[in-house]
């Protein structure tokens, strides 16, 4: 993996320097789109379906296999290969979100607008396949709103090598902070200039242990579930309001840049 230089991001240097981020990482998935769409819902049947077709299992064992996989693994394709299935991430992904119904995401104009006045380096930050990403943000009306995006494949290349089998070969998401490494290292700016955007609290709790300043979206604010956040959104749309130190230094919240980087791995 190629890995850029620790420097500012695209924009100019003097757009930027009233601001405390030179990178912003999105999350996709209920984050740039409300949980309320309901794709979730899809994806986890999805999901049953693709083990009940590849486990043998019936509905209501499938059920308890997708909730167990995800609670000790992160995902269920990552529990399959532990467990010894020797599963192709394309064969994956072409059923769990090949069969999603993106027409239920609804275009986002206005998000639009907020993403195309950010002036810093503006990264999907996502576990899902590229092909996922492309026909969400095509959905959205958010094609060409991001410098690049960091997904599924870019975390795991050596998984689509033909000598990769099951059994030598992990998975890499979040909120491993692997997967933090991998965004930093492509987006080649200092963690403490990076700002964080997920609507996972696991995700959350790894992006402020790798260093960079958190937000978590679509949940309210809750001392007892966002400890880790160090700003909570309802809604992606918020973001300027809530964080105008992204545009300027004016009403500037506590830098980034006072929290040390800790790259070792975490529990989380």
């Amino acid at each position: 993996m190629e890995c850029r230089g620790v420097t500012g991001c695209n924009s100019s240097s003097s757009s930027l320097s009233d601001s405390p981020f030179d990178c912003i990482l999105f999350d996709l998935d209920d984050t740039l789109y409300s949980s309320d769409v309901g794709i979730g819902r899809f994806l986890r049947k999805n999901i049953e379906e693709f083990l009940m077709k590849t486990c043998g299992k019936t509905a209501e064992e499938a059920c308890a296999l997708r909730a167990e996989l995800f609670r000790n693994y992160g995902s269920s394709l990552t529990g399959l290969r532990a467990l010894g299935h020797d599963i192709h991430p394309d064969d994956y992904h072409s059923y769990v979100h090949g069969r999603l119904p993106y027409d239920a995401i609804p275009s986002n104009p206005l998000l639009r607008d907020l993403l195309q006045s950010i002036p810093q380096r503006k990264i999907i930050f996502t576990n899902s396949d590229r092909e996922h990403a492309r026909r969400a943000l095509e959905r959205l009306g958010l094609v060409g709103c991001f410098d690049d995006i960091i997904c599924f494949e870019t975390m795991n290349p050596n998984l689509f090598s033909s000598s990769v089998s099951s059994s030598s070969s992990g998975v890499v998401l979040k909120p491993s902070i692997a997967a933090f490494e991998v965004a930093l290292c492509i987006s080649g700016v200092h963690p403490q200039r990076t700002l964080f955007l997920d609507d996972n609290e696991k995700n959350i709790a790894a992006g402020k242990a790798a260093g960079l300043y958190t937000t978590l979206v679509g949940k309210k604010k809750n001392p007892m579930m966002t400890s880790d956040a160090d700003c909570v959104l309802s809604d992606i749309l918020e973001l300027r309001r809530e964080m105008p130190e992204i545009w300027s230094a004016a009403g500037k919240k506590n830098p980034p840049g006072e929290m040390d980087a800790v790259f070792s791995p975490v529990e989380v």
